[in-house]
């Protein structure tokens, strides 16, 4: 058994225009060569703001799109061709639920159960009783919040061993959330696989152990969270007595968004000091502060690269995410 649960190689997703011709959207290339391997056992986080091709990806992992070029592997199968078999091993939990007519909560759960053979039935009146769901209620009458727990639901319920989560906390609670992550920490646990898209990155970094960023299609950066929390820098500030020129900070290793105000300079430290140090030393310290920067400041310089904004937006008229 191979110890990879997903592999994605090259994937490229094109579209073609749509719509009558006075209103008719571009062509356009939703992912530009994603390469992704998640391996069995862990938490991956997949983040990535809204239209960045999240569930793009994903829709083509479960075979619900076909890729214009690339291949996939799930569970050691390919999704275009493993069929019922595959899916029965995966929780999945869709980005938009649509949910509809005159079932209860708990007639929709045991209706979902039922297309994979029953499996998990019992666990679904613990797992409701777990969110605070109640299973007598309409879901015409539901909230966004409550639909959603259905839908966290149906995923975990038969204790599938790939689960493929895209935005699950949308419309949870926080006390609800942190539910959720200690679901998907059980899960981790019993050996489960878990992919986790989301756009924030505070949702999947207490529980994933490696993530990816993607960015208008394409990756832009794979690595375990304490990796990218040390890629993530300090801020530094550094208070001077005597005249300092900016431009002396301009260049250096490791050393970025240099700003001088008075006598004080700031910057952003990434990697060792030294080349910093030995430029201050010319001069009087009066004195300076490190501070680690938040593993969100780096996400936001991701979100900041130059993207195509034509191609976003027609990725989430498309798909949302």
């Amino acid at each position: 058994m191979t110890d990879v649960a997903i592999r994605a190689e090259r994937l490229v997703k094109d579209y073609a225009g749509s719509g009558p011709p006075w209103k008719r959207t571009a062509p356009f290339r939703a992912l530009q060569g994603v390469d992704l391997e998640v391996r069995r056992g862990e938490v991956f986080g997949f983040l990535g703001p809204n239209g960045a091709g999240k569930s793009t990806t994903i829709r083509i992992l479960l075979d619900l799109l076909r890729p214009t070029a690339g291949r996939v592997e799930v569970l050691g199968r390919t999704p275009a061709t493993a069929g019922p078999s595959l899916r029965a091993r995966i929780g999945y939990l869709p980005g938009e639920l649509t949910m509809a007519g005159q079932r209860t909560a708990g007639e929709e759960l045991a209706y979902l159960v039922s297309l994979r053979g029953g499996a998990g039935r019992d666990a679904i009146a613990p797992l409701a009783e777990r969110f605070g769901l109640d299973l007598d209620r309409p879901i015409r009458g539901l909230s966004k919040g409550n639909k959603q727990k259905i839908g966290v639901i149906q995923a975990f319920v038969h204790a599938p061993e790939l689960l493929i989560l895209d935005e699950p906390t949308s419309g949870l609670d926080p006390l609800l959330q942190r539910e959720f992550l200690d679901l998907v920490r059980e899960a981790r646990d019993r050996g489960a696989t878990v992919l986790m898209s989301s756009h924030v990155l505070s949702e999947v970094e207490d529980v994933a152990g490696r993530v990816a960023i993607i960015r208008a299609g394409e990756i832009v950066d794979t690595d375990d969270v304490g990796t990218l929390r040390h890629h993530a820098g300090q801020q530094v500030v550094l208070h001077f007595g005597d005249h300092v020129a900016v431009e002396e900070f301009h260049g250096l290793p490791g050393v970025e968004d240099v700003r001088l105000d008075g006598g004080q300079l700031t910057c952003l430290l990434r990697g060792e000091p030294d080349a910093l140090l030995k430029v201050a030393a010319r001069h009087h310290v009066r004195g300076w502060s490190a501070q680690d920067r938040e593993l969100e400041d780096l996400f936001l310089d991701f979100y900041r690269l130059p993207v195509d904004p034509v191609a976003e937006r027609e990725e989430v008229a498309a798909h949302g995410r």
